[in-house]
């Protein structure tokens, strides 16, 4: 007797090979549509038989990583803090030479397409204005990524009071560029990378950490 064709799962990621046979679909994947979700249509559309229905899996199969719905939202909000927070924190802590050279790093995280993730943030923001325990997670992602800049100026000998100053101007202005969703091309953005290092940090950075920085973010535009 011939064996039926293996089924093959959709997954969310195209670029990974489709799963086979009764191989159920991983809670990368599980999270990866709920993220999406959430993000092009808000957390009152992160339901379980609409990922289902996007994975082209059973429902059933959801039980085999969370618990309930409200369990898929409670790892998808960790995620999130992981992912930018961790993320954020990370690249404050890259050794430099410099405060410029050490902000270029920082900026880094900001440009990389795989690095923190703007649209993402934002729609956990938006989710917040419902629910207050989401709000609690917020202020205190906030508290953490402003006190990791904050603690990047100090070990370049800013004292504490203007470190923690410069740290607010610094994040404040980059979560508002994005709520502005400036269209801004990239060169344009180039264009001000010496100016910022100098508002940002008092200090005039140097020909060559201007140019590593507009290296780097030339390689990793996708536009």
């Amino acid at each position: 007797m011939s064996k039926a064709p293996a089924l093959l799962l959709h997954r969310d990621d195209p670029d990974k090979p489709p799963l086979v046979g009764h191989v159920k679909v991983t809670r990368e994947d599980w999270l990866n549509v709920a993220r999406d979700i959430l993000i092009s249509e808000g957390v009152g559309q992160v339901k379980v038989l609409g990922i289902a229905a996007r994975l082209d899996v059973s429902r059933s199969s959801f039980y085999w990583y969370f618990k309930s719905r409200k369990d898929l939202l409670s790892q998808l909000l960790e995620d999130w803090n992981t992912t930018n927070t961790g993320i954020m924190i990370r690249h404050t802590e890259l050794p430099a030479k410099t405060i410029t050279a050490a902000l270029n790093n920082f900026f880094r995280c900001v440009v990389d397409p795989e690095g923190f993730n703007p649209q993402l943030d934002f729609a956990v923001r938006e989710w917040a204005r419902r629910d207050g325990s989401v709000r609690h997670v917020i202020d205190r992602a906030d508290a953490a990524r402003q006190d990791a800049i904050t603690k990047m100026f100090e070990r370049y000998g800013y004292d504490p009071a203007e470190a923690d100053i410069r740290a607010r101007v610094l994040y404040y202005q980059q979560i508002g560029y994005y709520a502005l969703d400036l269209a801004e091309t990239l060169e344009e953005r180039l264009t001000r990378v010496e100016g910022y290092l100098y508002c940002f940090t008092g200090v005039l950075p140097t020909a060559e950490e201007v140019a590593d920085f507009r290296s780097f973010s030339r390689s990793v535009d996708l536009t």
